[in-house]
């Protein structure tokens, strides 16, 4: 995804003055409002919940994989972005339908925020805005990596979701944002992004963290509490991590390397 070209590949031309942007994506929706461009977002999901109380304003157009179409009709968007992970191919067919431009977002690897913010902020014009937030995010990854260089390694299980539990592959950008502070998702089944897994003493002898995600299920200190005592947790360590600050790309990825930096440090 490079200058004006998407994660699908599709070259797209400046937006004209007054576009309408319908953001499918809670972590675009943010970036959006961080770009200056509150005032062309005419619709969200009930996911995007940042920032407030300011997108109480903008309307809703249902979940982000379960989209009302009429509602997406009666605010006629001109440029509906989308994420791969975030929404179904069938819903985004959909939409495409009814006329507005699509643009294909996917980020993976931390670094590729970059382009996402190059690629909002040149569509919508708002590329110095764009240059401002990169040179921010490159700030906090150099701080984040110099921390992560005095810091061991560790072999960690980040759950977000339980009954089943579910965890992050290596493939996903979870999974590459959290390798930047040393800490290593263990591997699983590469065809799968976010898999189910059996809880066992060998997979957590050889698992230095156990993170609980606070998205997309809301794990909670109880919740923490009850896998203490149903797993032989061992010298596992055990924590709460904060999904936003991990999950969410765009703006708010500046503050999730500050806080990774910050969570990493003061791990014993």
């Amino acid at each position: 995804m490079t200058g004006l070209t998407d994660y699908a590949g599709t070259r797209h031309e400046p937006a004209a003055e007054g576009a309408r942007i319908l953001s499918l994506v809670p972590s675009i929706t943010e970036l959006l409002f961080d770009l200056g461009l509150a005032g062309n977002l005419v619709g969200r999901t009930h996911y995007c919940v940042h920032p407030k109380p300011e997108i109480d304003d903008i309307p809703s157009v249902g979940g982000t994989k379960k989209v009302v179409l009429e509602r997406v009709r009666e605010l006629a968007p001109t440029h509906v972005l989308v994420n791969v992970d975030e929404n179904t191919r069938e819903q985004v067919e959909a939409i495409r339908d009814l006329g507005p431009r699509i643009v294909v977002t996917h980020p993976i690897e931390p670094e590729d925020n970059l382009q996402l913010y190059r690629l909002i902020g040149s569509l919508f014009g708002r590329a110095e805005e764009a240059e401002a937030l990169a040179g921010e995010f490159e700030a906090a990854l150099v701080g984040l990596r110099t921390a992560a260089a005095g810091l061991p390694e560790r072999d960690v299980l980040y759950f977000i979701w339980k009954e089943p539990w579910m965890t992050v592959s290596q493939d996903t950008y979870i999974s590459r944002f959290l390798s930047l502070a040393n800490w290593h998702t263990q591997s699983h089944d590469p065809e799968t992004r976010y898999p189910e897994v059996d809880i066992t003493a060998e997979l957590l002898g050889r698992t230095d963290l156990v993170l609980f995600s606070s998205e997309p299920y809301a794990f909670t200190t109880s919740d923490i509490d009850d896998f203490r005592a149903a797993f032989p947790c061992g010298e596992t360590t055990l924590l709460p991590i904060d999904g936003e600050m991990t999950s969410w790309y765009g703006s708010r990825a500046i503050k999730g390397a500050r806080y990774l930096q910050q969570l990493a440090e003061s791990v014993v």
